[in-house]
Order: C-alpha cells, then sequence, then structure tokens
C-alpha cells in the first residue's frame, strides 16, 4: 500500500461494493471500527460507495444496520455512487466481489490515476495466497438472503479488517 498524496494526508480506503447498501458500508463501519482500536483512526480516512447507483441517499438495508446494531457497531450513512474522479483522492479501493473489481479497474482507468485496487477479503490471512481473481475472495451478497447471511458477511469482514489495519500498521508506523 502505498499513498499517492502528500505525505501529511490521511490515508484514504474507500470500500465498494454493488448498491453501497449491505456490504461496503459494512465493511467501512468495521474497518474504521478497528483502526480506531488500533489507534489508527486519525491517520485514515475509510469512506464507502457502490457501482450502481439506484440506492444513492437510501440508509444501509435494515439487516445490515441491525448486524451492526448487534455487534456494537456505531453506524450512520447513506449510499453513494463512485465516479472517476474519486480516484483522485483515493489510496486502497477494496472490491466486494470480482464484479465489482472489473468495475472498478474500468472506472480507474478512466480516471487516469492509479489507486491501489485489491479484493476486501485478500487481506484474509486464510485467504491472503489466492489469486486476486479467486471466487473464494468474493463477499457474497445478502441482499436476496436473510439476517444470517449478514451475520457471515460481518464475520468475513471482521476477519479481513484485521488483515487490513495490521499492514497498514507496519506501513504508517
Amino acid at each position: 500500500m502505498t499513498s499517492t498524496l502528500p505525505p501529511d494526508a490521511p490515508y484514504r480506503i474507500t470500500v465498494v461494493c454493488l448498491g453501497n447498501i449491505c456490504r461496503s458500508p459494512m465493511g467501512e463501519v468495521v474497518l474504521r471500527h478497528r483502526l480506531d482500536q488500533a489507534g489508527l483512526g486519525a491517520r485514515v480516512v475509510v469512506d464507502s460507495a457502490g457501482t450502481g447507483d439506484w440506492h444513492i441517499g437510501h440508509d444501509a438495508d435494515p439487516r445490515a444496520r441491525a448486524t451492526l446494531d448487534t455487534h456494537g457497531y456505531v453506524h450512520d450513512r447513506r449510499a453513494r455512487q463512485i465516479t472517476p474522479n474519486w480516484f483522485f483522492e483515493i489510496d486502497l479501493v477494496l472490491a466486494m466481489d470480482a464484479a465489482n473489481y472489473a468495475d472498478l479497474e474500468r472506472l480507474i482507468e478512466r480516471s487516469g490515476q492509479a489507486p491501489q485496487l485489491r479484493m476486501f477479503r485478500s487481506y484474509d490471512p486464510t485467504l491472503a495466497d489466492l489469486d486476486p481473481t479467486d471466487a473464494r475472495l468474493d463477499v457474497p451478497d445478502p441482499y436476496y438472503g436473510g439476517p444470517e447471511g449478514f451475520v457471515e458477511v460481518l464475520h468475513m469482514l471482521e476477519r479481513a479488517a484485521d488483515g487490513i489495519v495490521d499492514e497498514l500498521a507496519r506501513q504508517l508506523s
């Protein structure tokens, strides 16, 4: 992870899924919480967005909010859509699945910028050796399932967030 911003600027991460109402807002909240716990919250800015536009301005899915609440995470956000001009101020883009990764590659190319693009779960220590295109790195979209899918996603995000924090702690120390 290398920053393209001035040395005194915070490191900026954007977590991206399709609609920005389930996986990416959960990833944003979990990662921000873990960074705060590690004392890195003031040095790293985390936000989230979707590649699609149909949920812009909406709250996160009620099941995502309930899962975060049940597990003690604080959240308050509205869905947004990522566009090529965002990449001027992003160091690391974290995709939730291969389709979002491919969409982000195209958006980054259109932007002319070069933020690092990774799959969120590639930071999970048990998955770190997988090829970036390996389907096991996908965070499944829980939207069409029940509440248990949101809990499963939360646990996936927590494991990967710990890996992200470990790497940033080494990088920013």
